[in-house]
């Protein structure tokens, strides 16, 4: 298997769009799943993703079976 390289700020991009919207789109889990499985991820961006989280598990955010929310 390949290694799962992500994109400087890709964590920063998803959280602020979750943040603005409130909804978690199947891009940013899948974003999201590539950055946890990343063992070179910075303690802040694993902090941020367990916030992230525990957002979703306590219902704040929501998330949704489309690609992405249209603006």
């Amino acid at each position: 298997m390949s290694p799962v390289n992500l994109l400087p700020g890709a964590i920063s991009e998803i959280l602020a769009s979750v943040a603005e919207t409130g909804v978690l789109t199947l891009a940013d889990r899948y974003g999201l799943m590539a950055a946890a499985l990343d063992e070179s991820l910075d303690e802040e961006d694993r902090s941020s993703l367990n916030r992230l989280l525990r957002a979703v598990l306590k219902g704040r955010v929501r998330v949704v079976e489309q690609l992405s929310i249209a603006a």
